[in-house]
Parts: C-alpha cells; structure tokens; sequence
C-alpha cells in the first residue's frame, strides 16, 4: 500500500551568551561538573531569576530569519516536571504566547523546493546533563546517574515546524539549512556533539489524507542519524499497518550503533505539565524600533544567498548547497571568484578537493592556508593549459602543505604541462611500438586501450603532457 510521510522537527538552539538565562553564571560549554552553578540556577528558596538580553534578541533575529512575526507581547511560563536533570523541578518556558510565530524556511531539494512553515521559535532555558552509569548508558539498566547542572539554565531557542516535511531526506536538508542559517546570524556555532543543537523528529504515515498517529523520535545527534532514524521509523510504521497492527503515540529513542528506535515512554501532553505563568518575570515587549533594528542587522541568509549564486554563476543546487554551508567558506568562495576563474570551476576545487583537505587534517576554513587568490590561480593554470587536472590535484596537496602560491611551486618544480603536439607525438609513437596489444584492441573498439596508452604517456612524461592533445595524437596516429 502506498503511504504518505508526515514528519515536523522540534529543533533545541543553545544561544551564544556570556551567561545563563535568568542568572550570572557562565553558559559556555565544558568544565568541570557543575562548577557553572549558583542558587538562581539550582532552584533555591528565595532565588529571583533576571532575564538574559542578549538570549531575547538573539531568538528575535532568529525569528527574523525565519520570517516569523515578532509578538508584540509574549509570557513565561513554568512548565513543572520531575526529572533529576532540572534542579527546580520546573523549567521557564513560553507556552501559549511565545516570541516568535508563523514563519517558512524555504529548502532546495533536487528537482524541487519543500516550503516548511515555522510553528512557533520559544525562548527557555536548557536542563542539566544525565550520565547513566552501567552497560547500556541509558536509564533502563544503569547502575546509577550523575548529573551536571553546569547546562541548566543555558539560553535555549525552541523551533517547531509545522509537519510539511515528506522524506527522510527533506527533514535532514531542512535541518542542515536551518543550522547554516543560525551560524550566519552568529546566535549559535550550531555544533550537534556537544548539544548546541538537538534535533528531536515527530513522524507518522498514513494511506489517505488523515494524518496517522505520530511518533517522537530522540537521541540523534548527527544529521545522518536524523536520516536514518526516520528511515527506520517510517519503514517500521509500514509493516506495522500493513501486518494489520496500530501504531502507539510514543516517544522511541534511536540507537545509532545497531540502527533501530526503541520504545522510550508515553508521549507526554501539554496538560501533563500543568503549565502556569511565571510569577517572577514581567512579560516580554520588544520595541518596534529594535525590532526593525535587529532586521536590518541581518546578513544576506543562506537561502537568498544560494538564490543569488544560482542566478549569477549557473551553479547546480548541489554544489550551492556545499558551498553557502557555512557562510564563512561562501565568503571564501565569492573572493576566490575575484581572480576571473571559472565561477563553477572555482565552486567545484572549493566544495571538492579543498573541504576533503581541510575535513582530513581538520582545519576550519577560515585557517586554510590555501587562500582564495591561490584557487583562482589554479583554476588559471588549468584553464591555461599550463598543468593537467591530475597535477592540479597534487599542486593543491602541496599548496594546502607549504602555504606557497601554486605558480609558484610550478615555477620552483617545472611542473609546466606539455602541450608541445612535437614533443607529445614522439612520446605517443613509442608508446604505440611498444604495445602492440593495446593498438589491436583500440582498433577492435575497446576504448578501455586507449586510456592504458595515454596512463603510459603520462607515466613518460612523468604527469606532465596534456591529456586532450595525448588523446587526440593517439587518435590520429591509430586512424
């Protein structure tokens, strides 16, 4: 039977702010176990939280962002539940009226875009950190918990989409794009392993329009294990309907490791936590002044600016996406255009060779020693014909290695390509005289001989002739 998906995502943000939410203590990650800790923070009588700022103008340019509405007026609330992670027993949250509502993230998909509305974007603050001891590392089975309340009470941005997502694959572009816009905008460094960005995921199938009932998924902390979490609920959800079975409203949790979701508990509702509003904090009610302010703050975002690259340079949905990923390589990328190069050769080194490099030796981009003017300058040499691709590659290695220009190692090392047709030929008759097998084979149409002789060119030539003049003498000495 064929069934449609249903997903919508409840994205968690940790805010980048020198303190907490409602206290003085600091919010930046790691330390010694709660160490970051005071009397606001751990819920002691007679404690008054403060309201962070910062964390409230940081979740307004998000909304922004999000082409949300700014709420002229929006409340706190204590959302009261009991768990060893929130010392208070109750966590400040928005409930009914939150800062930011309605919104859309356009996401470029392959062949088509996917509008996702924005529920809501909430301001609250995070809870502390559970280490269940024991075999399994989760609660069920642990021998005992410890908990780290240096978390609690970090500035949380809350997004909940509506559930316009259709696949596996729009939930994890969605969410990918939505961290590329939170890093633009400078709130959040975005970073999944250490909990600055949670994804939990809500999906349910159906055979008709009616949506079906829906599963919360948690525990994914890597895009890819977003992907594949869905994929392993949405297939699970199938042969259970089509085996005659219902699917229960529940919160499962994903197990990376052996690639299946196991039931976690009951999926909670609102009135299970007996929301009420926060008696010690004023309503929120930004002026209309700041809010223009704060919008006319904003970068160009990662969808106009994908928009923009696609108009102007011709580049595929796949490689815009690679390269407006992180806004400081596609600042690398439109310096690097100011060389002349090929706009999708330039995009192509970038997203391509230049990330693999940087991935293996784990180097931001902005520390890469191979600077934008020297991938203009090696699209140039390629262009120009005064290396092949192959050398390009190798040049690169050693570009990115020592920190020389490329011209210049070519010029240290006389890597300059030959393209001399002389010069080739004389190489390419030797090599015709010394495989006479490979010459059979061309001739019976096995184009497979014709790469080996033009591999033994190169290898004479040690890299250095050009391969479309070396093709085409082979050619035409075989005719």
């Amino acid at each position: 039977m064929d069934y449609l998906t249903t997903i919508g995502l409840e994205i968690h943000v940790e805010l980048l702010t020198n303190s907490k939410m409602f206290c003085g203590c600091p919010a930046d990650f790691g330390g010694d176990p709660n160490t970051k800790t005071c009397p606001v923070c751990l819920g002691h009588p007679g404690s008054l939280p403060v309201m962070n700022r910062k964390a409230v103008e940081s979740t307004i340019r998000l909304g922004l962002s999000l082409n949300c509405d700014i709420s002229p007026r929006s409340i706190f609330h204590r959302k009261n539940y009991f768990y060893p992670d929130m010392p208070k027993n109750y966590q400040i949250s928005q409930y009914d009226i939150p800062l930011c509502v309605g919104g859309c993230l356009d996401v470029e998909m392959e062949g088509y875009a996917r509008k996702v509305g924005i529920t809501r974007v909430h301001l609250e603050e995070d809870t502390g950190k559970s280490l269940h001891v024991g075999e399994s590392g989760r609660i069920h089975g642990a021998d005992f918990s410890l908990e780290n309340f240096n978390r609690a009470g970090v500035p949380l941005a809350e997004i909940v989409t509506e559930p316009d997502i259709k696949s596996p694959e729009e939930a994890r572009a969605f969410a990918q794009l939505l961290r590329s816009t939170i890093r633009y905008i400078g709130i959040s460094d975005g970073k999944m392993e250490e909990g600055s960005l949670r994804v939990d995921a809500n999906i349910s199938i159906s055979a008709g329009e009616e949506l079906g009932t829906k599963v919360e998924i948690k525990n994914m902390n890597s895009f890819k294990a977003l992907q594949r979490a869905l994929a392993y609920e949405e297939e699970r959800q199938r042969k259970v309907l089509n085996e005659g079975g219902t699917i229960v409203q529940e919160t499962r949790h994903w197990d990376d490791a052996a690639g299946i979701t196991h039931p976690l508990r009951s999926k909670e509702e609102a009135f299970d936590y007996r929301y009420f509003p926060e008696p010690d904090l004023l309503p929120v009610e930004p002026e209309p002044a700041w809010i223009d302010e704060l919008r006319e703050s904003l970068p160009e975002l990662p969808v106009a600016r994908a928009g923009r690259l696609k108009s102007e340079y011709g580049l595929p949905v796949e490689m815009v996406s690679a390269i407006i990923a992180e806004k400081a390589l596609a600042d690398f990328y439109e310096e690097a255009l100011k060389s002349g190069g090929d706009p999708r050769e330039i995009a192509k080194w970038i997203a391509g060779d230049l990330a693999a490099l940087l991935n293996e030796q784990s180097v931001d981009i902005s520390g890469s020693p191979v600077t934008p003017a020297y991938i203009g300058e090696l699209v140039g040499l390629i262009t120009k014909k005064t290396i092949s691709g192959k050398m390009a590659k190798d040049l690169l290695k050693e570009t990115f290695s020592s920190g020389k220009s490329p011209a210049k190692i070519v010029k240290e090392k006389g890597l300059l390509q030959i393209a001399d047709e002389d010069e080739l030929m004389s190489m390419v008759e030797k090599v015709i005289a010394e495989n006479p097998e490979a010459v059979e084979d061309f001739k019976n149409g096995k184009e497979q001989s014709l790469k080996f002789m033009m591999g033994q060119v190169m290898k004479m030539s040690r890299g250095k002739a050009n391969p479309q003049i070396t093709s085409d003498l082979i050619k035409q000495k075989l005719s």
